[in-house]
């Protein structure tokens, strides 16, 4: 399957979860230190909307604080459908995956920057998953794909500050799922 497809799979997961949050949920706390659902539903958001600029050649400098703040306004899933669409068409575009974007730390090739969007949307999914209290199962394509990724990349991630211990050691036996919410810090028996 292609990083396209495996990335609107990522989103469409998330945003299928968006979709069940109860009016009263919005405040719940989730797996996140200090993100409630509103919080972490915002933070997707936010990196959705950063997506069309940055595929166009901006830099985060001249994005600047375009992006901060609520993005959610007074009908959140709205908000959050609209982005989710917005980045899945960017993402679509012909020869999106190709070309470079200019991030924090620097270029780099479009591909990466999805692979690590398709991460936080798999993770966040969970998290929000578990605030809600709605299934967990992620798409397992789309968690395979992200846990070949990640294999090489966990200790860096970790070493700096993005993700935090792993909370259970890494059982062979235990579903690729639980494995890729344990590598990112999370109980999967949470």
């Amino acid at each position: 399957m292609d990083l396209a497809e495996l990335f609107s799979r990522g989103v469409d997961g998330f945003t299928v979860r968006v979709k069940q949050i109860a009016p009263d949920q919005w405040t719940s706390p989730t797996p996140c230190a200090d993100w409630d659902v509103r919080t972490l539903v915002n933070h997707i958001v936010g990196e959705q909307v950063w997506m069309a600029p940055l595929f166009h050649g901006a830099t985060v400098a001249e994005v600047g604080d375009r992006f901060d703040g609520d993005l959610l306004g007074d009908d959140p899933v709205a908000a959050a459908v609209r982005a989710a669409d917005e980045a899945r068409a960017t993402v679509d575009q012909p020869g999106a995956l190709r070309r470079t974007v200019n991030l924090s730390f620097g270029e780099t090739p479009a591909e990466e920057y999805v692979r690590q969007l398709l991460a936080d949307h798999l993770v966040h999914a969970w998290d929000l998953s578990v605030a809600i209290g709605v299934d967990r199962l992620l798409d397992p394509g789309a968690v395979h794909a992200c846990a070949e990724w990640f294999a090489d990349r966990e200790e860096m991630y970790r070493a700096g500050g993005a993700i935090g211990p792993r909370l259970v050691a890494d059982d062979p036996a235990a579903a690729e799922q639980d494995r890729l919410i344990a590598a990112f810090g999370r109980d999967p028996g949470a």
